[in-house]
């Protein structure tokens, strides 16, 4: 088991060449290989691991196949904190033996897993090493399947493999200003689950009308909003606690800009195509 510390962004498709470009332009950055992933997402029919925060896929990587399970985790400084499993498999069947001593082995039925959905898209992938931190930013875009319904799939990706995590945000921030994005903090198994019919939001996605919300349920909320396509209702009130975040991260106006935008019910998607949202996210994600 390992711990995986990643920030996820997603931008709409015209913008990941943009992405790129811009990021083989800094020091300290190289470009990485390019695969055609193929990554099929396993659960029982009554998704017994959606409903434990759980995914499990195996990946066709072209040369090889890896299994992996990971947990929902937890939410850091703008970055996803996950445990996470992974094994060599010899092809793209599961290996339901290997999950016998992880969380998916207590109270699952591993005969009754079977196929779910698919994530199937290209990755680029750009090392950026700073001499102190490394990190694989993933550029990926395709789609996502699940039987005769498909979405496309646009994100970047920063992992930290070595060193200082803040650097995640750092650098996501950067990007920020020069392409539009958002700070997605649902992750590509939610958003599967999703259009397959399997996943949707539960209780913890009302918003109470006394309700005060902290910047991690904000940040929360305008995902599930993104993922359904909706829009995000919320009072002045509402949001004391952003505002404030937002004013000591000196983004008072741009708290103001999204804030009215949000007001006047536009839905979370539509707001993807400026750069004030995203810019917002990241300003108020960190400590």
């Amino acid at each position: 088991m390992a711990a995986e510390l990643e920030i996820k962004l997603s931008l709409e498709p015209a913008d990941l060449e943009q992405a790129l470009a811009w990021l083989l332009k800094q020091p300290g950055t190289r470009e990485g290989k390019r695969r055609q992933l193929i990554n099929c997402y396993y659960d029982t029919a009554s998704a017994d691991l959606n409903r434990q925060q759980i995914a499990l896929r195996v990946r066709d990587a072209g040369d090889r196949f890896i299994q992996t399970l990971k947990t929902r985790g937890e939410f850091v400084d703008g970055a996803h904190l996950r445990q996470e499993w992974e094994w060599p498999v010899p092809g793209a069947a599961l290996d339901v033996a290997l999950l016998a001593d992880t969380p998916v082995g207590q109270g699952v039925d591993l005969a009754a897993l079977q196929p779910v959905f698919e994530t199937n898209f290209e990755r680029r992938v750009v090392m950026i090493d700073d001499g102190e931190t490394v990190i694989e930013c993933a550029i990926d875009c395709g789609e996502i399947v699940a039987g005769d319904r498909r979405c496309p799939l646009n994100e970047v990706e920063f992992e930290l493999k070595s060193g200082d995590g803040g650097r995640l945000l750092h650098w996501a921030r950067a990007l920020a200003e020069q392409v539009p994005v958002f700070l997605n903090l649902v992750s590509k198994a939610e958003q599967g689950y999703f259009l397959a019919g399997v996943h949707a939001p539960g209780q913890d996605t009302v918003v109470g009308q006394a309700e005060t919300l902290d910047v991690n349920r904000f940040l929360y909320l305008l995902s599930v909003a993104w993922l359904t396509g909706k829009s995000l209702t919320v009072s002045a009130s509402q949001l004391r606690e952003v505002a404030a975040k937002a004013g000591q991260a000196g983004e008072a106006e741009l708290f103001g800009d999204v804030a009215r935008a949000l007001g006047a019910g536009q839905p979370v998607r539509q707001l993807l195509a400026a750069r004030d949202l995203g810019r917002l996210q990241l300003a108020i994600a960190g400590r």
